[in-house]
């Protein structure tokens, strides 16, 4: 491909250089430069790719995608006065105001536009994405429709599954997952669609056919994330503005802000009879006779779907959030033309990895693996399990390293508030001390009057809470959910709850 054809793409600031040349392929790491290549300077929390300009041409970059002047700037000039830097003089430099926004939009033409051949299904908010995205998948599948998924746990194309490392992918590898689909005969791709993902521009240049929103509320605030809960909700709504249709929870009380502005078609969906003293008259689709019981052996929850259409469904994951998840996929799957039966077969055996997931190790008692990894998300959880009148409900968690310390005072005062006994242990403690982050998490536990144990030790936390199990309890293994290692000092190391809770079978 001519490097020229790509920039028609770009709105750019200057370009100094050939831009006839041909091009090999589009590098946003300096290490994977290949002789051809263009490399597009990001400039990260951690590292600056302009730093970088040189390793880049070294290693055979022909063009530079760049927006700090004054870096690149520096680089040309001292390679100028080197014998050997004779190539460094001759290779084409673009300037843009974004570079990461750049790099979506030349990755895009790269791969010819494969999000043009697909119907293409963007998933936000601050819970539910991973579950309504998989139970979306499934209804697709289930009705013959080849799909793809992207999301927080995988990527699936076909049968391969490709572990993820962030929920909404760096938009190279989206647009080259995308491009992977149309080849492997997919019609329609269903994502999630991160607040970060939204900012850094992953998703520029996709127009999604449908975009949702699932719910709001203040989340991944602080160092290295959102500055503020007004910028969360701003990043959010940036999907609205690039979509064709909108499926919206409108029982949510901040959707209205999340879409200020969106100038798309909207349907509404949700669970509220009355919102502010007034019937709700204008919900597409409306949950009705909500009833929660045990289906199968594990923690169900039933209701009836009116509006735009009308049929039972039955999904058996627990509580009043799979009714919203399960009511996204629907409104979802119905705009594509799925028939109800359809609909209802696959949300019946729908299961997703590490969300409210069961893990059957007793008869006497119930383990589920939970991602809960924040106060809104672990208060939902624990007042939905609540419903279901366990004997004691226990509640294991930690919290993650280098994030913000609002979180483990709020997490430990919801499950000591709502959970019988808490079990503070280890998440991922990335760079900070194990002990200074249970150290926050209990004072946040003495706020209310819940009863608490500490052990730092995960496995050993996981031991304990299976060993000393009463008939009728249900113990929730909250954080981590699908994840399978634990991060600490920048180095993974295996850990799967799933697994650990299995080797305790026997124990009780």
């Amino acid at each position: 491909m001519i490097l020229q054809a790509l920039l028609n793409e770009v709105e750019t600031r200057l370009v100094s250089g050939d831009t006839s040349r041909e091009i090999t392929d589009i590098i946003y790491d300096s290490r994977k430069v290949v002789p051809g290549s263009v490399y597009v300077a990001i400039a990260g929390v951690r590292s600056d790719g302009h730093d970088y300009l040189k390793d880049a041409v070294n290693a055979g970059a022909v063009a530079l995608v760049v927006k700090n002047e004054e870096k690149t700037k520096a680089f040309l000039e001292e390679a100028a006065l080197k014998e050997d830097g004779k190539e460094c003089q001759t290779v084409t430099v673009v300037y843009v105001e974004e570079t990461r926004r750049a790099l979506a939009l030349l990755s895009a033409a790269y791969f010819g536009h494969p999000e043009k051949r697909l119907t293409t299904i963007g998933i936000t908010g601050t819970k539910g994405k991973t579950t309504a995205a998989y139970m979306v998948y499934s209804v697709l599948m289930h009705a013959g429709i080849k799909a793809g998924l992207i999301g927080t746990i995988e990527t699936l194309i076909g049968q391969e599954h490709i572990a993820s490392d962030n929920t909404t992918p760096i938009s190279y590898l989206l647009y080259q997952y995308f491009d992977r689909m149309v080849k492997a005969g997919c019609t329609c791709v269903v994502m999630e669609v991160s607040s970060q993902g939204l900012m850094q521009y992953r998703v520029e240049g996709v127009i999604f056919d449908y975009a949702v929103l699932t719910n709001i509320e203040p989340d991944h605030i602080g160092p290295g994330e959102h500055a503020s809960f007004e910028e969360y909700m701003a990043c959010k709504g940036r999907l609205f503005s690039q979509c064709r249709l909108a499926l919206v929870n409108a029982d949510d009380a901040h959707w209205k802000t999340v879409l200020k502005g969106s100038a798309c078609p909207l349907k509404k969906f949700g669970i509220a009879d009355q919102k502010d003293g007034q019937p709700v008259s204008d919900y597409a689709l409306r949950a009705e006779n909500i009833h929660l019981h045990t289906g199968k052996g594990d923690l169900a929850v039933a209701y009836h779907l009116a509006g735009e259409a009308e049929f039972d469904i039955q999904v058996n994951i627990p509580g009043k959030f799979t009714v919203y998840n399960s009511m996204t996929a629907a409104a979802i799957c119905l705009e594509l033309g799925i028939a109800p039966g359809v609909i209802k077969e696959a949300l019946l055996g729908a299961k997703v990895r590490g969300r409210v997931e069961p893990v059957p190790i007793s008869d006497k008692f119930t383990v589920m693996v939970d991602y809960a990894h924040n106060a809104m998300s672990l208060k939902s959880l624990l007042t939905t399990i609540r419903e279901y009148h366990p004997k004691r409900l226990v509640c294991l968690f930690g919290c993650g390293g280098n994030r913000s310390r609002d979180r483990r005072f709020e997490m430990g005062e919801i499950s000591s508030r709502y959970a019988d006994l808490t079990v503070v242990t280890t998440d991922n403690p990335r760079y900070e001390k194990p002990e200074d982050i249970i150290e926050d998490i209990i004072t946040g536990v003495k706020k209310a009057d819940g009863a608490y144990i500490a052990i730092p030790d995960r496995m050993e936390a996981i031991q304990y809470c299976i060993k000393n199990a009463q008939e009728g309890d249900v113990i929730i293994i909250a954080g981590k959910g699908h994840e399978d290692y634990q991060e600490i000092c920048g180095v993974k190391h295996h850990m799967d709850d799933r697994k650990m809770v299995l080797s305790c079978k026997g124990m009780a």
